[in-house]
């Protein structure tokens, strides 16, 4: 009785288990992540081991040149580690413990290629609005003249925007907001 109610137990768990990392890769696209390697991220993060490429193709079956590309992209975002164990000679990962440290490195990465964009889009325009500054339409004055200030405000705004991507950067964010431990 006793070993049905432990197994009925384990299977509830491992229910759960399934169910929160199927919400996780639902989301996880929000990192700039496939639903595939967030499902990938529920198998390493509920591992009581670190795991190789081949534990997690069998796990979830996908093939080993799917888990290596999904492995490298959850690496790129600080989601897992390299691990090491005595006498295994095959790579070995585990889960980043330092969630706010994952979402840093994507934060980071994704709003830093964004604000550069968006800052080479909006020189690009004021550059357009200088070669159209010598004409004498006035309508046309008005027009270049009310696009330079809204050019003025995309430029307070991606500055403003770069310091907040330089607080996570540097770590200032805690100081402001806390991890929560």
């Amino acid at each position: 009785m006793v070993d049905h109610i432990n197994n009925k137990s384990w299977e509830k768990l491992e229910q759960a288990r399934e169910e929160f990392s199927h919400e996780l890769s639902k989301n996880i696209h929000m990192y700039g992540i496939s639903q595939s390697v967030g499902r990938l991220y529920g198998t390493v993060l509920f591992a009581e081991e670190p795991m190789t490429l081949d534990e997690m193709s069998q796990s979830i079956g996908m093939s080993k040149t799917s888990m290596s590309t999904g492995i490298r992209t959850l690496l790129e975002a600080n989601m897992v580690d390299r691990a090491w164990q005595k006498g295994v000679r095959k790579d070995l990962y585990q889960s980043e413990d330092d969630w706010y440290k994952s979402f840093s490195t994507v934060f980071v990465k994704r709003w830093r290629n964004s604000v550069d964009n968006n800052l080479k889009a909006v020189e690009q325009h004021c550059s357009t609005l200088e070669s159209l500054s010598n004409f004498e339409d006035e309508s046309l004055q008005n027009a270049v003249q009310n696009d330079l200030i809204k050019m003025e405000h995309a430029r307070n705004y991606y500055s403003w925007l770069n310091e907040v991507i330089h607080l996570f950067e540097s770590g200032e964010i805690y100081n402001i907001i806390p991890k929560k431990e």
